[in-house]
């Protein structure tokens, strides 16, 4: 791992990342594990049921979506184990992207993540938050905008400080929603499993035997993976896990075992208590599930959970999102400050404040634009997409160049499980494309959101070079 040399100028600050000072091994199986669960299983299992129910049209082929999405990201999951035990290092995919095409391509990567893709993200599942809190405990005379965004800021501000307190507070805190939110999906499916049959009984009579087209059950799959989107963060903990060798893969391949598991599970659940024709229809399966268990009760129980859910996903993402930063900081003089890495905490202290500022100003804008800022993170996926193609296409490219390099992991079936992810990233890519070309956000097509922001990067890309080196 790079580091910067303690100058004269500033040796109280750098001291902190000398060289025998940085990410330390002090997490176990249970910490990768409750982050890989808590970042993964978002809002997205309370919406997208419905949708895949709707675009497959019978409970096999639904199930079957799910089942497909959870083998899909086992294989992704398995090309980063390798990538990660030989290239352990806070930065994840920065650093795999860094050693594969150069400083350009892992920079423009570093900009949209840290400008768009974890701090948006992070400022979104705030307002989730805010939204289902906002309903729980009214902030009375308060538009529900404000009431919100209120709670999101609190929210945000609260788990950075608990994660900046040390590595210790913030996995445990992971550690303890996860569980939460894990208990509140099985709530979920014993409230299915509680429902006098006749619900069940009808969905399941109502079933479509038909295949869906090629096309639908695309589509269903665009919204599965995304549901199950959030695994390869495990890679910016990479170089803090006790025995890496072996608990990355462990914690990768369990977490995807379970979340498949809950998935299915929880999708059961609703086919069970709504049939499949109700939930390709339902708006908010979720509540409507759990107002037909428990009556109006349901919809507050339901309320809960996603609020729990949405906080286990800001805890997650505050966590590793700040690692890449640091990495940043590590790479260029010019961004040295990114670099503090707190020894006796265990945090990227300055990295994990400028995340926090940026997340509170997006939370800004999110109240002064309404559904803009969403719409503008979610446009942004192909800019995602293009480097998650770019991460699985480096492991072809470290093996050929890097062949001494220790591995030890090595992805099974090599290279057809590793082809197989890239052309999974390459279909994602194109139909995020297709999704964003056709929409569009102030009368300007939405596709040049993401060209927008890789634009601004490669601007900040070029000011960091001549601060970097003044000279030229």
């Amino acid at each position: 791992m790079g580091h910067l040399p303690q100058t004269s100028a500033k040796p109280a600050r750098l001291t902190l990342v000398s060289a025998a000072v940085g990410p330390q091994p002090v997490l176990g199986l249970r910490a990768a594990l409750a982050l890989i669960v808590g970042i993964v299983i978002g809002a997205g299992i309370f919406k997208a049921p419905a949708m895949v129910a709707g675009m497959t049209g019978s409970a096999a082929w639904m199930f079957g979506a799910w089942i497909f999405g959870g083998v899909m990201s086992l294989i992704g999951a398995l090309c980063y184990a390798e990538l990660a035990t030989a290239y352990a290092h806070a930065g994840g995919d920065y650093h795999f992207l860094r050693r594969a095409y150069g400083r350009t391509v892992s920079f423009l990567f570093a900009w949209a993540r840290f400008s768009i893709i974890t701090t948006g993200s992070i400022a979104l599942l705030g307002f989730v938050f805010g939204d289902y809190m906002s309903l729980l405990l009214p902030l009375g005379g308060l538009a529900p905008g404000v009431s919100a965004a209120l709670y999101a800021s609190a929210a945000i501000l609260v788990l950075t400080w608990i994660n900046l307190y040390s590595i210790n507070a913030g996995t445990a805190t992971q550690s303890w929603l996860t569980a939460l939110e894990v208990g509140g999906l099985l709530l979920i499916v014993a409230a299915a499993i509680a429902m006098k049959g006749a619900a069940g009984g009808a969905g399941a009579a109502q079933d479509v035997a038909a295949a869906p087209t090629l096309a639908s059950f695309g589509m269903a799959m665009v919204f599965v993976l995304l549901t199950y989107g959030g695994w390869n963060e495990a890679a910016y903990i990479s170089a803090e896990l006790k025995d890496r060798r072996h608990t990355m893969v462990k914690a990768l391949v369990w977490s995807i075992l379970i979340i498949t598991l809950l998935y299915l599970m929880v999708t059961w659940a609703y086919w069970h208590g709504l049939g499949i024709a109700a939930m390709a229809t339902s708006e908010a399966i979720a509540a409507d599930m759990m107002r037909s268990a428990f009556g109006q009760g349901g919809g507050t129980v339901i309320s809960v959970i996603v609020a729990l859910t949405a906080l286990t996903s800001i805890n997650a993402t505050i966590m590793v999102g700040a690692r890449t930063s640091y990495a940043v900081g590590c790479d260029w003089p010019a961004l040295q400050r990114l670099a503090l890495w707190d020894a006796h905490r265990g945090t990227p202290a300055t990295a994990m404040r400028v995340q926090c500022v940026v997340a509170l100003l997006l939370v800004l804008l999110g109240t002064l634009t309404g559904g803009g800022f969403k719409a503008m993170v979610e446009f942004t996926a192909p800019v995602f997409w293009l480097f998650f193609l770019l991460s699985g296409l480096s492991l072809f490219i470290l093996r050929i160049r890097e062949p001494a390099t220790e591995r030890p992991f090595e992805v099974p079936f090599f290279p057809l499980l590793p082809l197989l992810f890239c052309l999974m990233c390459a279909y994602m890519l194109w139909a995020s494309l297709s999704y964003v070309y056709s929409q569009s956000l102030g009368g300007w097509n939405a596709a040049w959101i993401g060209v927008a922001v890789l634009a601004a990067g490669l601007v900040l890309l070029l000011l960091v070079r001549l601060r970097s080196n003044p000279e030229k």
